[in-house]
């Protein structure tokens, strides 16, 4: 056997692959543009992509320097893992109460009053040992990984002083470090004012002061969020507070837009990656954040868990935008979590095209999570890849997320 040629594995053959390869970064994305090959094979080194290829012509290479052979036998169409780009799943407890109240008609003050809100939720992880927090993380990683979601986001937010948020934060790198999903960890630290302290402007100093560079030191998170809302952080404060962490060495995302719109505007002033949410956003937010470069990413499960309209996902790819979808999974206004259900639902009601869907949970998604080395299917790409029994990538979407995928494999290896 050649040198080194045990290291490469040819998989296929795949009715289709679908690359995500040389789509636009931003605006609309016509069907059309998606490269979709045809009965082709994926040449994979280790746990990065080698090339994308007719299947023939890499299996004659294969044999020919006597590479490993993966053969699929069963129709398939292949594309890049999936990415969440938003999500709260590292909690304990849960707010059943909350959801029967609300779809029942109460308002949030009314469901606070009774003890529940965000606030139920920190209790909640406040009491629980970071042994829990791991556990109930990691099956919730089993889960999203089941459903193809390769790489995740995961915030903090639900601790609110120092010693709990870096209980979380702990937590998702303790499970990051031994789970084959991706976790990339989030500071929300600003996620409320907690109820010990009366002024927000203080919390916010004690966060960049004792927090963040202990988040730093321990190499716990790279990025910082912050909810910008009248309940929870004001414009001023919160632009002051990312310019801060920004200066510290952060990336920067934003809750923007929910339910009022000042949050795009901080999040483009202070040169964010991303704003999310973005229910309440009209064609003034969207101009903001394409002239600074925001990805706007999108939470059709909060809209879904909430009663409420959708983010205008439309108006925002026609006007220039880099649109990625996301769950927010959360205990509260978001707790299904099932990414490919809520893109393909938020596709059927934006009229997005099976283009924009799927690169808003693919390469577009990864942008948004300021990562150049997965989202597509390309050489020197991460090998994350989900495979769907079928033979028309049209079915992914088309069957609005009940086709889950049948094969999944994290870099380079089979799940």
């Amino acid at each position: 056997m050649k040198e080194d040629s045990a290291k490469y594995t040819l998989i296929g053959p795949f009715s289709q692959i679908l690359t995500m390869a040389g789509l636009p970064k931003t605006g609309p994305v016509q069907d059309e543009q998606l490269q979709v090959l045809e009965r082709a094979g994926i040449l994979v080194h280790g746990t990065e992509v080698v090339k994308v290829d007719a299947y023939d012509k890499l299996h004659k290479l294969a044999l020919e320097q006597q590479y490993h052979l993966e053969i699929i036998n069963e129709p398939l169409v292949l594309l890049p893992g999936l990415i969440d780009a938003h999500t709260h799943i590292c909690f304990a407890g849960n707010r059943a109460n909350d959801y029967a109240m609300r779809v029942a008609g109460k308002s949030y003050l009314e469901i606070a009053r009774n003890g529940g809100g965000i606030l139920d939720s920190v209790r909640k992880t406040r009491e629980a040992t970071l042994v829990e927090l791991v556990d109930l993380l990691r099956k919730r990683c089993d889960r999203h990984l089941k459903e193809g979601v390769t790489t995740c986001e995961v915030k903090s937010g639900y601790g609110l002083n120092v010693e709990d948020e870096l209980k979380m934060l702990e937590a998702i790198k303790l499970v990051n470090k031994h789970h084959p999903l991706d976790l990339v960890p989030t500071c929300l630290a600003a996620h409320m004012v907690p109820p010990e302290h009366a002024e927000a402007k203080i919390y916010l100093e004690e966060v960049v002061t004792k927090l963040l560079p202990q988040v730093l030191e321990q190499d716990l998170a790279r990025r910082v969020d912050i909810f910008v809302e009248e309940t929870a952080y004001k414009e001023g404060e919160a632009l002051e507070y990312l310019l801060a962490a920004k200066e510290m060495g952060f990336d920067l995302t934003v809750h923007a837009d929910q339910f009022s719109t000042s949050g795009s505007k901080v999040a483009a002033e202070a040169g964010a990656v991303s704003a999310d949410h973005l229910e309440a956003s009209s064609e003034e937010e969207i101009a903001l954040l394409k002239e600074a470069g925001v990805v706007a990413t999108v939470l059709p499960g909060a809209s879904l868990g909430l009663g409420m309209h959708y983010a205008p996902a439309r108006k925002m790819l026609d006007g220039g935008l880099c649109l990625a979808i996301a769950t927010d999974w959360n205990p509260g206004s978001a707790p299904m979590g099932d990414l490919l259900v809520q893109a393909a639902v938020l596709g059927a009601a934006e009229k997005l095209t099976t283009a924009e869907t799927l690169a808003a949970i693919t390469v577009r998604a990864a942008y948004a999570l300021n990562l150049s080395d997965r989202g597509i299917l390309a050489k020197g790409q991460q090998a994350d890849m989900v495979a769907f029994a079928t033979d028309n990538h049209r079915d992914i979407l088309y069957f609005q997320g009940k086709l889950k995928p049948a094969h999944i494999w994290k870099k380079g290896r089979r799940i």
